[in-house]
């Protein structure tokens, strides 16, 4: 079980902490509690420290209690946690008393005198009351956790059960009033679960669970057209294959979103997933250059076996009819070098243990280095066959001729050409699944191996659900439903397709080592705060067909932000203005992005008008721009401060269109794509101008003196000095109340829960 975010074993609480939410809120009163009980001894007890230690005892004891009336409200609430909630409070109760009472120093000659205890005398009756008063909090915070875990598994149970009546219904008008109770749990459901996604702290977890979101997204179109399709034509067997493995995915998804925030697995031990070249590359090495350290840390034959496992993983590409003579010849030699370096190193490794040596010789360092050069020449090659093979597909598939050709063929009710086309869409999947396989194995990071997993599950299983919606169009080629059916299937394909493209370009960001967490834009408005118009505006759900179009602008937005992300880590100065605004757009444009996916911080149309209004950073940008312009010959100044004014332009009318009230749904959208049409613009002059800058603010930091000024050195002295301002909030380091007041604020966040 891991332990509270206290960073040491004194504050060990043994509560498993799985969300950020959770451990954000901790952090800070860790922070200032262990701050205090680390004071110095001899600490000059002046009456404005003495104050100080007051207002911090006072301000603890205060949020406590209001974080504990909240809790006995949630436990008051949930009859199942009521007596551990109860008991939870009671201690963190208690623990801010003891904390009050112990700061309470404001006349420390008196309490002396009484013989009482303070945070001077009794530094163990402190740290006592500090550890009962995290580990309650902890507590306290993770039942509530539990609260919303209850949440979410009631809101599936509620799915499941509403799922099962769709399944079995035998009219339209019944189907109708059923899916339309359907959409309003999964609309629930979907809420739940994307709020869950954004707090989870493990990678893997919120990669498998967007995955599995994404599953059930999809699927709740595919499932109200081949519902429909299947009651419109009851009898007809292509159809009701079709609906049952829409209904079999949408259960695999329920259970594998419940399984993610459970921490639990229906058929008992969690799944490992399954052991990627990289990985196996990267433990290799690890292993390998462990040997300076330790001669002995790891046997040689565990060292040769694990290069054989490797080897024979390269087989999935090797054996692969599409893998060129060439590209199979080259992943063989280099899996032989590998091998023959891997055994000059061995041989070297046991010459220098027979000699009983304490450390690694040059001999050996040598053949560390070559051992790791040939292993990483491997991955190399094998990065280049793989996204190699991925971007040849994607462009041949760009056209969709195969899924356009089964529609015209299905729409002719010609079931021999539809056989023929379904063949040739089977070796399409085919290959399309074993280039993900292929991607997984070079991915780079575990949640973009669940990524290509994800990818690799999902044209296995639609390539055959499009194949029995053109057989049921076929079988019935005047019917509407079925049409639809087919082209909602074909476009889930495409959709597909689409995020591969995405995972592609991340694939390759991790291996160029220009991929950072992206970092999320959390300035999103609160309702009547920074809107005039707020309540003549509606929160719209656009239909498939705009989803389709914003989804494309959305592709679009996050390759430039890919691109401002590239510009900004060239800069030598990370901490620059510049550099710092740019990183903002970038973070606001990535969250219209994952709008556009049904992902992210946004969830309505609202939410995404919201934050463009009041978005600035843009606007301040500007002045940063033509400052740094001013370098320029005039030709150039002339020319680079006309796209300052593309810039100024795209950013006024972002901001008027945000702040235009519009009614309907037409209107809606257009404002929808304006927006991102205009964010685009915005970061497409970004991306021109910010090498501009770059250049010039380095040719002018060039041609400066290196030597500080005196004032410079003084402040930086300064800078590092410890007082008892630090003490009394005034520095960057110390325990300020007014700090300590505004984190303790953090633990009312239970209150939105």
């Amino acid at each position: 079980m891991a332990s509270s975010p206290c960073g040491g074993g004194n504050f060990d609480c043994g509560l498993e902490i799985q969300t950020r939410s959770v451990e954000q809120t901790l952090i800070p009163l860790v922070s200032q509690i262990t701050t205090l009980i680390n004071h110095k001894d001899k600490l000059k007890k002046t009456e404005k420290t003495l104050r100080a230690i007051q207002r911090v005892g006072q301000a603890v004891s205060v949020a406590v209690g209001r974080f504990v009336a909240v809790g006995e409200a949630i436990a008051a609430e949930n009859e199942d946690l009521k007596d551990e909630m109860g008991l939870a409070c009671f201690e963190a109760r208690r623990a801010g008393t003891a904390i009050a009472q112990l700061t309470d120093v404001s006349s420390l000659e008196q309490c002396e005198g009484d013989g009482r205890s303070t945070v001077f005398s009794d530094r163990t009756g402190m740290v006592k009351a500090a550890r009962m008063l995290l580990s309650s909090v902890t507590k306290v915070l993770v039942l509530a956790d539990c609260i919303v875990i209850k949440q979410i598994i009631s809101s599936r149970n509620k799915v499941l059960v509403t799922l099962e009546q769709l399944e079995r219904v035998s009219t339209f008008q019944e189907f109708v009033q059923i899916f339309s109770q359907f959409g309003n749990e999964m609309v629930e459901f979907a809420h739940l679960t994307g709020d869950r996604q954004n707090d989870l702290k493990d990678e893997k977890k919120r990669a498998r669970m967007a995955a599995a979101r994404a599953v059930l997204e999809k699927c709740t179109m595919m499932l109200l057209t081949a519902s429909k399709t299947c009651l419109r034509h009851p009898d007809c067997e292509s159809a009701r294959i079709n609906k049952e493995a829409v209904f079999q995915r949408m259960r695999l998804a329920l259970e594998q979103v419940i399984e993610i925030v459970t921490d639990t697995r229906s058929g008992g031990e969690a799944k490992a997933l399954p052991v990627s070249i990289y990985a196996g590359i990267k433990d290799f090495k690890v292993k390998v250059e462990g040997l300076r350290d330790s001669l002995y840390c790891v046997s040689c034959e565990a060292v040769a076996a694990q290069l054989e496992a490797l080897v024979e993983k390269t087989e999935d590409f090797t054996d692969s009819a599409y893998t060129s003579h060439e590209q199979r010849e080259t992943i063989i030699q280099l899996c032989q070098i590998t091998r023959q370096e891997t055994k000059q190193l061995i041989s070297t490794w046991r010459h220098v243990q027979s000699l009983k040596a304490k450390e690694a010789t040059d001999e050996v360092e040598l053949s560390i280095l070559k051992t790791c050069q040939s292993v990483s020449d491997l991955r190399r090659e094998l990065h280049r066959v793989a996204v190699g093979r991925a971007t040849e597909l994607l462009k041949l598939h760009s056209d969709h001729l195969v899924l356009q050709a089964l529609k015209a063929s299905g729409g002719d009710g010609n079931l021999e050409a539809v056989a023929d086309y379904a063949g040739t869409l089977t070796e399409h999947k085919e290959h399309l699944v074993e280039t993900c396989r292929l991607l997984c194995h070079i991915s780079g990071t575990e949640p973009l191996e669940i990524t290509c997993i994800h990818a690799e599950e999902t044209f296995r299983v639609i390539g055959p659900q499009i194949i029995s919606a053109a057989q049921t169009l076929a079988l019935h080629p005047t019917s509407k439903i079925a049409k639809e059916n087919l082209d909602v299937f074909c476009e889930a394909w495409e959709s597909q397709l689409c995020d591969m493209a995405i995972l592609l370009k991340e694939i390759n960001d991790v291996f160029e080592g220009r991929r950072g967490d992206k970092k999320t834009y959390l300035s999103l408005p609160r309702p009547g705060k920074h809107s005039a118009n707020l309540k003549t505006v509606k929160a719209a759900k656009l239909d498939a067909e705009e989803q389709t179009t914003i989804a494309k602008l959305g592709l679009e937005l996050c390759l430039l932000t890919s691109d401002v992300d590239s510009e900004v880590e060239r800069w030598d100065e990370q901490d620059h203005e510049m550099v710092r605004l740019c990183q903002i757009i970038s973070s606001m444009a990535y969250s219209m992005y994952l709008f556009t996916r049904g992902e992210g911080l946004l969830k309505t149309t609202l939410d995404l008008f919201h934050q463009a209004e009041v978005h600035q950073s843009s606007i301040s940008l500007i002045s940063f721009f033509i400052e740094s312009l001013q370098g320029l010959l005039d030709e150039d100044r002339i020319l680079n401060l006309s796209e300052t004014e593309k810039l100024s332009a795209a950013c006024q009318q972002l901001k008027v269109c945000a702040k235009t009230p519009v009614q309907g749904k037409s209107a809606i959208f257009q404002k929808v794509d304006s927006s991102i049409q205009n964010t685009k613009g915005i970061l497409t002059v970004v991306v021109y101008l910010l090498p501009i800058c770059n250049k010039l603010i380095r040719k002018c930091k060039s041609e400066r003196s290196c030597q500080a000024s005196p004032q410079h050195w003084r402040e930086k002295q300064l800078s590092t000095t410890v007082s008892e301002e630090t003490l009394n909030g005034k520095g960057s380091s110390g325990f300020g109340v007014k700090s300590l007041e505004q984190h303790m604020a953090n633990l009312t966040f239970l209150e939105s829960k």
